[in-house]
């Protein structure tokens, strides 16, 4: 049976961001064999149809596995025939552990776009010791969330040419010359989803952290400290809040596995994302203060869940974006890093540091499509490292985030292959 596995299975394919990804399978995964896996055949014919088309590739021999996230032998059975799943049904919340425990079972890799940080860290409170056992990788946030703030960080750090003590991160979205005809809509309702229940549940994060790290991390000095609530950033030139996406939480994960790991002194980090003006950031600031009230609520949940098109004055839709918008959406994420040139090393990296950081390194992460193009991308580039370089991964295996899982891989390079992947340059270093 083995020699029969295929390398990648898209479980979820008929969902907004597994139709994308079933799109962009056609070229990160060309060398490989790959499948993909739903409840309903005939729907997922008609994306492969679809999809096949936009691509211009006939697709209509992709082998098809039957699957549905609520049948365990079903999710085994897509498990044992694929070397790894690339999961793109979520909320993951609700459906991510069951495939997770299918793929650690049959020995498969699992790879997911996952910004939910109470999943991503229950999973690896769960499973990381098995996932360890059996030589299989476990690794969430390999979309926009995290993969641009995780991977950025590493390659700050393979550039620095000396010690970092922080980094912040600055993100600008933007879409080139909207016009009407692009539509309001910038996201799907399954992200609008994962969004309300994250933030319904986010004081659950506290007691799920002491039982993963029951130990505190030492203290680093100098300590990063929070920049202002709302700021212009003369690093992006941008009126700024904080980020509440996942980055930061996604990234300490990693900072930590690397110093428990390699004795790496771990970077702090804060997360910002830059608005054109400061009336736009005092409208986002206003609303994502209703949101985070509603989603408290179960009335309030109630509400969101069934109107979001209303909450979201029309930016999020069960359709999701439109093509014509989708094309034309750019992210940026601009890092300042700082820290000691190489010269000021000390003999361990759990030393500190008496006198100031002197140097800077800027560097920017940028990429089209967010949400649903370089999340495809890098979630099928993460699935094509494992299967070609595990060798470089650590433990050989575990329920990791990116930066700790692909550090010392070519995961950037292969991003930057690719039409909608990411960039990695470097602005600045002084």
């Amino acid at each position: 049976m083995e020699t029969e596995r295929l390398d990648v299975i898209i479980f979820g394919a008929t969902g907004f961001t597994g139709k994308y990804t079933v799109y962009e399978a056609v070229s990160v995964l060309k060398d490989l064999r790959w499948g993909v896996a739903g409840r309903n055949r005939e729907k997922l014919q008609a994306v492969l149809k679809e999809m096949g088309a936009k691509a211009k590739k006939d697709l209509s021999q992709t082998p098809i596995i039957i699957a549905d996230v609520n049948d365990e032998d079903s999710l085994l059975n897509m498990a044992k025939s694929c070397r790894i799943v690339v999961n793109t049904t979520g909320p993951y919340r609700f459906y991510g552990e069951n495939v997770v425990r299918a793929c650690i079972n049959a020995g498969t890799h699992h790879v997911d776009v996952s910004g939910e940080p109470q999943y991503m860290e229950t999973m690896q409170l769960k499973y990381n010791e098995l996932a360890k056992e059996r030589g299989v990788y476990v690794i969430s946030a390999c979309g926009f969330d995290s993969i641009p703030a995780d991977m950025g960080i590493v390659f700050v750090e393979k550039n620095f040419d000396g010690v970092v003590n922080s980094v912040e991160t600055f993100l600008v979205n933007g879409v080139k010359d909207a016009d009407a005809s692009s539509g309001k809509a910038g996201l799907n309702t399954g992200t609008w989803e994962s969004a309300v229940y994250g933030l319904a549940h986010s004081d659950e994060l506290r007691g799920i952290r002491q039982k993963l790290y029951p130990e505190r991390l030492p203290k680093f000095f100098p300590i990063l400290k929070h920049r202002p609530l709302m700021f212009r950033s003369t690093e992006v030139n941008k009126v700024c809040l904080p980020f509440p996406g996942s980055d930061r939480s996604v990234v300490m994960r990693s900072q930590r596995f690397l110093y428990e790991h390699d004795k790496k002194r771990p970077v702090q980090m804060h997360a910002y994302i830059g608005f054109p003006s400061w009336i736009s950031a005092i409208v986002v600031a206003l609303f994502a203060t209703f949101f985070g009230l509603m989603a408290k609520f179960q009335f309030g949940r109630s509400l969101l869940l069934k109107y979001p098109g209303f909450f979201s004055a029309g930016f999020v839709s069960p359709d999701g974006p439109s093509e014509a918008r989708m094309e034309r959406t750019y992210f940026k994420m601009t890092m300042k890093a700082t820290g000691w040139p190489s010269s000021q090393r000390l003999a361990e990296g759990t030393d500190q540091y008496k006198d100031p950081p002197t140097k800077t390194l800027m560097v920017r992460v940028s990429g089209p499509n967010p949400g649903y193009g370089s999340t495809c991308v890098a979630l099928l580039s993460t699935a094509v490292t494992i299967l070609r370089e595990s060798n470089k991964m650590p433990d050989n295996g575990g329920v990791l985030p990116p930066g700790a899982a692909f550090s010392k891989t070519s995961l950037i390079s292969e991003l930057e292959k690719h039409e909608h992947g990411m960039k990695f340059e470097i602005l600045a270093n002084k």
